[in-house]
């Protein structure tokens, strides 16, 4: 789909990312059958049960905790009769390919082979999304559906955009706070050097053939498939797929900066509204930040995963990335 030309370097850099993805996957099976503490994610086995579930014509949700889009279970089936570790290997992949999708974004922003090629590094090398795709966690299916949909949009192949987007916000429904910046973008790639225009003016350029068109593709897209598995799956899809992470609090293990008021407020009658009002601090912010950055759309987006995550609701993890820009350069 796309010309680039790769780095010798960078071919090099991809050798040696994936190879090290490939002996943990190995030693990662060698722990789980010798050592108490095992290596795989438990996340990983209910992706194969709900698998093994579409596989035999039943629902993936009879699987308790299979809180993700049947298209993922779907997607492991070759696990039910290649190897159990099909999975593990496709999300290896998809990590290598976020890092070659992050080199070419670099590049597209003005940045040297040599350049794009040591900030594709840290992604590339990086222990964490090492750990994640390894143990068989499947973030990195999403990170090359929205790096792709980003590279796309740089590229003004709005039509790929538009359906590998409807995609990445059917499989993880957050990826919806995206879509203000990637609306501003499209609307205004030709005016981008102006960066003070009104808001009136900003809102009124929203509407445009190439917004219109983009928006009826990801909608078409993103409810095609929620209408196929809701056919198929019933009420059970909507509520474990979309509504139970509208709803969800979690009081353990959750480094949220409402966990304590959750914590406190867990047989309170007003648990859910106060659960629902705090989506409005990360409204507010995602407006500001999509209206200030946009002409800037891979930095956008970043900031706003950021504040989404930091002001979520549910925090799992304490750890953020640094986002790799030229203008952040550290070599």
């Amino acid at each position: 789909m796309f010309s680039f030309q790769l780095n010798i370097n960078f071919r090099a850099l991809l050798g040696v990312a994936f190879v090290i993805r490939l002996f943990l996957v190995g030693f990662g099976i060698y722990q789980d059958k010798t050592m108490v503490v095992k290596y795989t994610d438990i996340d990983f086995h209910v992706f194969l049960d709900a698998s093994r579930l579409v596989m035999q014509g039943e629902s993936p949700y009879n699987r308790s905790t299979y809180r993700y889009t049947p298209l993922l279970a779907w997607m492991l089936s070759p696990s039910s009769y290649l190897t159990s570790h099909f999975g593990k290997l496709l999300f290896v992949i998809c990590d290598v390919l976020s890092g070659v999708l992050l080199y070419h974004i670099l590049t597209l922003q003005g940045l040297s082979s040599d350049a794009a090629c040591r900030f594709s590094a840290l992604w590339l090398l990086n222990p964490l999304p090492i750990g994640v795709s390894t143990r068989g966690n499947a973030e990195a299916l999403l990170a090359v559906l929205v790096l792709s949909t980003l590279l796309c949009l740089q590229l003004k192949r709005h039509l790929t955009a538009a359906f590998l987007y409807g995609l990445s916000v059917h499989m993880k429904i957050y990826t919806v706070i995206y879509a203000l910046p990637i609306a501003l973008f499209i609307s205004n790639h030709k005016e981008l050097q102006n960066r003070y225009r009104g808001v009136f003016r900003v809102l009124q350029s929203l509407f445009n053939k190439d917004l219109a068109l983009f928006a009826v593709v990801a909608g078409a897209v993103f409810l095609g498939l929620t209408l196929t598995f809701y056919c198929m799956y019933g009420w059970d899809f909507l509520q474990e797929t979309y509504l139970y992470h509208l709803t969800r609090r979690d009081i353990r293990h959750n480094f949220s900066p409402y966990f304590y008021m959750f914590y406190l407020t867990v047989e309170s009658d007003w648990s859910f509204v106060l659960g629902l009002v705090t989506f409005l601090p990360q409204a507010i912010l995602l407006l500001l930040t999509s209206r200030a950055f946009y002409t800037d759309l891979p930095l956008c987006c970043f900031l706003n995963t950021a504040l989404f995550v930091s002001f979520n609701k549910v925090c799992t993890s304490q750890v953020v990335h640094q986002f790799i820009h030229p203008r952040f350069s550290l070599l």
